[in-house]
């Protein structure tokens, strides 16, 4: 009997060794915790002749995601994301819609949920809920939540400083930011990153979320490489199934010289309707260049953006010859805080910018950027089809950062004739955001 009794601890002992060599355990116990906590106050007053008919809007919501990854078993592992906005104030006829869902309240979403493998030499798997970053397909994370999709992506980094990326996304969950689109919807939704179909906070259809229609998705296909010194090359090539082919390609090229780092970059997008053209007919280009550097703590940029004119047969289509982007994806170079008319078709876009940071000075690092935009739109840009004038836009973004994790967020913008119709009616505002956002 008590030789049975002495068994017992070392009956235990195996156990518990065997308990956690458990690869499974093992892949639990290894994983990670990561999130944002996030606070968002905005304030917008609408004035001109359209402004004064509508409602100054302002909100406070606080929110973020909670993030779960497993550690890896054998190169696999899960992860899952729950992400919320919460209003902070009681008036919802006020509140501006950006900061919630479409009916200006709270919400949480499972907005990640993927399986992904990764093996020692650099190729990637994943399936499932995930956030995207993609030149026209992408999180437009600008208010409390971003945009996320279901998707299956495949990424391998075989070539010498080069990734190539395959991927097929069949669904899409836009960010509470996409409400801003929402009452305009059509042609200004559909060249602004967003949809006609405007739902957030729920997995939708590509094609439905897009105009409308189911369709099979989008397959895109990217190759970024850096072999040439000093030069990134970027391309995508996006088919969206009975809606339109998109090319997109972007250079990049920089160099230092002491404490002065020129650059140049420039991009082209090009669309055109394939399949049953649930998109209507969609022809379209757009030209973008931008040069600038940084001299010390002193950054510029001055960019310039032009879209083609081909209106040849307009019957049936969203957006005339602008270019769609209706998943998020917004790379553009002249894009203001708000103003988001340089893919309009016939427009031309000029955007200066100048920044600095101050920590050389207090110590802390604080900085600080203004900007001026104009958008020049003609006749046939289809937000105000038949009519042409120029918007313009200011603005400035204050940042303070006292740690790695720890933000405060400072950011104002100032349109001047958003909307100007023939009667004379124009719309304008001044826009103030403050945001709080620690990351873990």
């Amino acid at each position: 009997m008590k030789k049975s009794l002495l068994l017992i601890p070392a009956v235990l002992t195996s156990s518990n060794i065997t308990l956690s060599a458990n690869p499974i355990v093992n892949m639990f116990e290894k994983g990670k915790v990561s999130g944002e906590w996030r606070t968002f106050y905005i304030d917008r007053d609408r004035y001109g002749v359209v402004g004064n008919t509508q409602q100054d809007t302002n909100g406070l919501s606080t929110g973020g995601y909670l993030k779960y990854e497993t550690g890896k078993l054998g190169g696999a592992s899960v992860g899952m994301a729950f992400y919320t906005t919460n209003p902070l104030d009681g008036n919802p006829s006020h509140r501006d819609p950006t900061l919630s869902n479409d009916s200006k309240e709270g919400y949480t979403i499972l907005g990640e949920a993927y399986l992904q493998y990764e093996s020692p030499t650099g190729n990637l798997i994943k399936y499932g809920r995930q956030k995207l970053d993609t030149p026209l397909a992408g999180s437009d994370d600008a208010r409390m939540l971003p945009n996320l999709f279901e998707a299956l992506v495949l990424k391998t980094e075989h070539i010498e400083k080069s990734t190539l990326i395959l991927a097929h996304v069949s669904r899409f969950s836009a960010g509470s930011f996409s409400n801003a689109y929402q009452q305009t919807g059509g042609a200004l939704a559909l060249s602004s990153g967003y949809g006609m179909n405007n739902q957030s906070g729920k997995f939708m259809n590509m094609g439905e979320y897009a105009v409308g229609k189911n369709t099979d998705g989008v397959t895109a296909l990217g190759f970024t490489t850096g072999l040439v010194p000093n030069t990134k090359l970027h391309v995508w090539d996006y088919y969206a199934h009975d809606i339109l082919n998109a090319i997109y390609g972007k250079i990049e090229v920089s160099s230092t010289v002491g404490n002065v780092s020129p650059m140049l970059q420039a991009q082209y997008i090009s669309e055109k309707d394939v399949g049953d053209k649930f998109g209507g007919k969609v022809e379209s280009e757009y030209f973008d260049v931008q040069v600038g550097g940084k001299i010390g703590a002193w950054n510029g940029s001055v960019s310039f953006s032009q879209t083609g004119s081909n209106s040849k047969d307009s019957n049936g289509s969203k957006a005339n010859g602008s270019i769609l982007s209706p998943w998020g994806g917004m790379p553009a170079f002249t894009q203001g805080m708000v103003t988001r008319h340089q893919f309009f078709e016939d427009t031309r876009a000029l955007k200066f910018a100048t920044g600095y940071n101050f920590k050389g000075e207090i110590g802390h690092d604080v900085s600080l950027t203004v900007y001026y935009a104009s958008y020049s739109l003609g006749d046939k840009n289809p937000y105000v089809n038949g009519n042409s004038w120029q918007t313009v836009e200011s603005g400035f973004d204050l940042i303070y950062a006292p740690t790695t994790s720890l933000s405060f967020r400072l950011r104002g913008n100032y349109p001047a004739d958003f909307i100007e119709k023939a009667d004379g009616s124009t719309l304008d505002w001044s826009e103030t955001r403050f945001i709080t956002s620690y990351k873990f």
